[in-house]
Formats: structure tokens, C-alpha cells, sequence
């Protein structure tokens, strides 16, 4: 098989609680141009923890020039508990000229059907970003105990979709704890997209495609947090034809983006 990927999974920064292999980001790259990542989409720890969200993102853009132009693409953090997250979206859109935006709504205390949360989707979709929501970063069992961290609900996004037709949704580290159900229902407006970082089990692949579309499914690794290889493998292992997964590791990521900024 071609073994470029795209990986839409990817954090650059340090982990509060524990050292990273690959937490220096030129030896993260040299690792992604390793496992043959033509394109890394890339958000920033401090984006989880850090208030002024104004100097993480311009940091993970001038991080992303120096180290790989080519390679690293930034999708800053947005928090919109924040004073003036408004002003931080823009910056996102009109200055560092993002394709998208990533949420972590466990770690910044909101709930997706919060009106606030809405009025950050609504922007976003008339901005024509893609908007990447992490369920979970590390499974809850392994937390700190200074920092438990709920999973993400994102059954409320089904009616969010419904409501703004030009947002488009990317569920990442979402496949170890969201309904099959709710699944179903996201994949059924055709504007939700999942990663494979929190995918297991034997035929783990195979079983996703019986819920959701094929051009709905996307490689993220969840790196450095993860060890790349785990999610190379889950593609290895996999018995899908050629066509299925060059759509998993680069083609359906390239449409996805493509469309939600009108391309």
C-alpha cells in the first residue's frame, strides 16, 4: 500500500503530568517524516491549560514555520469561557489564516449544548472552518489526581449540525467512548468526521465502516501523546482494499478540509 498519511491528530508542546519520547518538536517531525506524514494537523498542550490563548497560538504558528512550513498545519485553541474569545477566533481566521480550530471542552468546563458553545459553532460554520472537538485526551483511569478531566459529550452536536448546515465537525480520541448511536446520528448528517487514535479491537476498521461512511473516516495517531506506530498498525492490520485506505490516510482528510473552507 502507499503509506502516506495525513495525520489530523497531532500536539506540539508538553504534557504537564509526563514526559513525552517525542515532546521536542523537531524530533517529533523527524518521527512523522519517519512514518511517511506528508501533512501533520497540529494543535498545542498549553491550548488545554493556558489562558491567553492569543500567545499559544501564535506560538504554535511560528513553531509550525520554523520547525516544517510544509508539514505542520496549526489549528489553534479556542476557549469560549474566555474573555473575548471572539477576538481569538478572528486572529485564528484572519491573521494566522487556520483551516480550523481545536476544542477541548472537557478541559476548559463547558458543555457543547452551552449557548456559548453554540454561538462558537455558529461563527465557525459561517467562517467555513473546521471545527476538531477531543473527547478525551488519556483514558480517565490513568488522570492525575490533580487534574480528572470528564469525557466530552457530543451528542449535542447532532442538533449543533442541524442547526448551522455549513458547520463541519471532526470527532478526534472520540471511538473508545461515544454511543454507537450517537455515532450513527453524526454520521448521518454527512458533516461529522472521525479519527482512528481511540479505535481498538480485532477488525476494529471493518466494524467503524458498518456505522460510518468510508469518506468520513480519517488517520489521526493522537502523537506524541501515543506512540505513532500503534495507529500505522491499526491500517496494517486492517483488511481493507488499497482504495479504502488511501480515502483513511490522506484523501478523505484533503476533502474534508478542502470543503469546510469552501474549496
Amino acid at each position: 500500500m502507499n503509506d502516506e498519511l495525513t495525520d489530523c491528530n497531532v500536539s506540539l508542546g508538553h504534557w504537564p503530568f509526563r514526559r513525552l519520547p517525542h515532546g521536542d518538536t523537531s524530533r517529533l517531525v523527524s518521527k512523522l517524516r519517519e512514518m511517511r506524514v506528508t501533512q501533520a494537523w497540529v494543535g498545542s498542550f498549553d491550548g488545554l491549560f493556558h489562558k491567553d490563548l492569543v500567545h499559544v497560538n501564535a506560538v504554535l504558528v511560528e513553531e509550525c514555520l520554523r520547525e516544517a512550513p510544509n508539514l505542520l498545519v496549526p489549528f489553534g485553541s479556542i476557549n469560549p469561557l474566555l474573555p473575548d474569545w471572539e477576538e481569538d477566533l478572528r486572529r485564528c481566521v484572519e491573521v494566522h489564516k487556520m483551516p480550523g480550530i481545536r476544542l477541548h471542552p472537557g478541559y476548559h468546563g463547558y458543555d457543547l449544548s452551552d449557548k456559548r458553545s453554540s454561538d462558537l459553532l455558529a461563527i465557525a460554520a459561517a467562517q467555513e472552518l473546521l471545527v476538531q472537538v477531543v473527547v478525551q485526551m488519556e483514558d480517565e483511569r490513568t488522570q492525575s489526581p490533580l487534574a480528572r478531566v470528564p469525557t466530552v459529550d457530543v451528542e449535542p452536536l447532532i442538533d449543533q449540525l442541524r442547526e448551522h448546515p455549513k458547520l463541519k465537525i471532526m470527532i478526534l480520541n472520540g471511538m473508545k467512548s461515544i454511543r454507537a448511536e450517537t455515532i450513527d446520528q453524526l454520521a448521518a448528517t454527512g458533516r461529522a468526521s472521525f479519527d482512528i487514535a481511540m479505535l481498538e479491537g480485532v477488525g476494529a476498521l471493518e466494524n467503524l465502516l458498518k456505522t460510518v461512511p468510508l469518506n468520513y473516516i480519517v488517520f489521526g495517531s493522537h502523537f506524541p501523546f501515543f506512540y505513532f506506530d500503534a495507529a500505522r498498525l491499526k491500517l496494517r492490520e486492517s483488511e481493507l482494499g488499497a482504495v479504502q485506505l488511501r480515502a483513511i490516510q490522506r484523501e478523505n482528510a484533503a476533502t474534508i478540509c478542502n470543503a469546510a473552507n469552501g474549496g
